[in-house]
């Protein structure tokens, strides 16, 4: 099996050996090539890039990402909490308000 691969890789190295490029790149391809990346460089000045450029460097090794998911699930899940808490606790009001009313018609209450 061994000397087989070997077989393939030395003739694969004898075909690129003999391989050459017969064509020219056009005048000025490089300096093309350069106006480009440098464009392209210069397009991305600006707080929305650079921002994007912050979040795939962080977002791109596992562990942070993940780090970033769970502190947002964790704020989201508290700030829920607390939100349930104050509609909540402005239902049970409401009840109790309406519970002595439909008591005591005459009672005041506080809405």
């Amino acid at each position: 099996m061994n000397d087989t691969s070997n077989q393939n890789e030395d003739a694969l190295d004898r075909a690129l050996g003999m391989w050459r490029v017969e064509k020219r790149l056009p005048l000025g391809f490089e300096s093309q090539v350069w106006r480009r990346i440098s464009a392209s460089t210069e397009a991305r000045a600006g707080l929305w890039p650079v921002l994007q450029d912050w979040f795939e460097m962080a977002f791109s090794r596992p562990a942070v990402a993940v780090a970033y998911a769970v502190v947002l699930l964790f704020i989201g899940s508290g700030m829920g909490y607390w939100q349930a808490r104050e509609k909540s606790a402005m239902i049970e009001q409401s009840l109790g308000s309406r519970y002595v009313h439909s008591v005591d018609p005459y009672q005041k209450t506080s809405l």
